[in-house]
């Protein structure tokens, strides 16, 4: 090998060099796979919208059929999946009953889809009420990124709520990089939300969303500073998001920091920065 190649070798091999970024994996211990988590939003997304995604030819007939076929897979594969994640998260891959206790949590996430469907039906109606643009309720789910968005979140945050680590996480983030919208599953949003247009929003952990809530482009929903502990790392865990009351509008390029409150009915105009809470029924615009 060239002279250069090796001495490369070496030092990529170094211990001092990978020890913090190198993942400890046990061969006995799966590790979440992104296609197969692809594979598993495709599947539920075409549970919840069916004839829209999967197979199109579904029909009152045949719905039962297919619709267990896919729950089935879903299931063999979400099970897997959530082993997988929580390998990833322990210190060492618990042993005892994994198999049984994954199994178990990939029902109770099935089991929650047709809440799920009704939630995102809400959602897909305020897109259409919203949008003057938007020609059929068939045209937001086929095409809107704003739901594609809201859909990859209310799966995570649902995974979430259940106590999967790391899986909700990689679900959210694959809406994040197709369309540009980050929503953090731990954040907590109400019914009949929409984005509208949505590259560039982004939406903390912590953060509380109502409903019937109108979000455009670039909206940040994020934190104004970061508390430390006397170690000078940051408090993790801590409320730190906005808090957005019902019927809120909020216009593009809006940031919104820091734990506040939006009070119910506000208008936040574009491009404005807000730090402090703002009274309900408020309208806050840039000033000439």
């Amino acid at each position: 090998m060239n002279p250069k190649l090796l001495e490369t070798v070496r030092q990529l091999s170094e211990y001092s060099s990978f020890k913090h970024l190198c993942n400890g994996h046990h061969p006995s211990e799966p590790m979440p796979s992104l296609p197969v988590l692809e594979e598993i939003v495709r599947l539920t997304r075409a549970l919840v919208f069916p004839g829209y995604f999967g197979n199109s030819t579904i029909d009152t007939d045949t719905i039962a059929y297919h619709t267990g076929v896919n729950v089935e897979r879903l299931a063999t594969l979400l099970s897997g999946q959530i082993k997988a994640g929580i390998c990833f998260d322990a210190a060492g891959c618990p042993p005892q009953d994994l198999a049984q206790t994954a199994g178990e949590l990939a029902c109770t996430f099935i089991g929650r889809l047709p809440e799920l469907r009704r939630t995102l039906q809400k959602d897909v109606v305020a897109a259409y009420n919203g949008d003057p643009a938007a020609k059929s309720h068939g045209e937001v789910i086929f095409c809107y990124p704003g739901l594609k968005a809201i859909f990859n979140y209310r799966m995570a945050h649902a995974l979430l709520e259940m106590g999967v680590p790391v899986i909700p996480r990689i679900i959210t983030e694959m809406a994040h990089s197709e369309t540009g919208i980050d929503i953090h599953p731990g954040a907590q949003i109400g019914e009949y939300f929409t984005i509208d247009h949505g590259t560039g929003v982004v939406i903390g952990e912590t953060a509380v969303i109502g409903n019937n809530v109108k979000m455009y482009q670039g909206v940040t929903l994020g934190a104004k500073s970061f508390p430390l502990d006397k170690d000078g790392n940051p408090i993790k865990g801590i409320q730190r998001h906005p808090h957005i009351g019902n019927d809120v509008i909020i216009y593009s390029n809006a940031s919104i920091l820091g734990n506040i409150t939006i009070g119910d009915g506000a208008v936040i105009g574009g491009n404005i920065w807000v730090d402090t809470d703002v009274p309900a029924g408020a309208r806050i615009l840039q000033r000439r």
